[in-house]
């Protein structure tokens, strides 16, 4: 019974996250307290550390989304992808600006934080290609994460800072378990 539970609290997380849903319904905040570091993009590991810093924060806590933006480069993707009602693998692509307005709202509403766990990365001149594993935490206090997955994300180092091209990503689920390669 509690695999059942799980699995369907997964399933309801997921889908708030990644069902398709009207992104002009939820309007975009950004709040004029919050600026810009241009510190935090001049190295892999610190713009990577921002990516999970600026999505994270306590119920209540508004993000920092001038941020989160300035992250990505123009055109670049979010790509999740889940099981569809048919048990098909789907993915969908939203912008930085699409994820924003369809997932700012729940982790503010409901708190989030997104820690990495391990990290792979392959680097070829100014390009980057990383995994990187992920728990995911309504509150930094918790304990037991109640989602973890793997983002597969691709850079650009266009000479004066990192840029994110593409995040893709998939959560671990019962029968598509994290690889142990890819773990602490």
């Amino acid at each position: 019974m509690q695999k059942i539970f799980a699995t369907l609290l997964v399933f309801l997380i997921s889908y708030s996250f990644y069902a398709q849903t009207d992104t002009k319904a939820i309007p975009e905040k950004e709040t004029k307290e919050f600026e810009i570091d241009s510190t935090l993009v001049l190295s892999l590991d610190t713009t990577l550390n921002t990516l999970y810093n600026v999505i994270s924060g306590e119920r209540g806590e508004e993000r920092n989304w001038k941020q989160f933006k300035y992250l990505f480069k123009e055109d670049a993707k979010l790509i999740p992808s889940y099981k569809d009602e048919d048990d098909v693998y789907q993915v969908r692509y939203l912008s930085p600006k699409d994820y924003i307005k369809s997932s700012g709202k729940w982790l503010v509403e409901h708190g989030f934080f997104e820690k990495e766990i391990h990290r792979d990365v392959d680097i070829f001149g100014n390009i980057a290609q990383v995994y990187s594993t992920y728990e995911s935490f309504y509150s930094e206090s918790d304990e037991k994460p109640f989602m973890r997955g793997i983002n597969s994300i691709q850079l650009l180092n266009d000479g004066t800072r990192w840029w994110i091209i593409n995040i893709y990503w998939t959560q671990e689920t019962p029968e598509n378990q994290i690889p142990l390669n890819y773990l602490p």
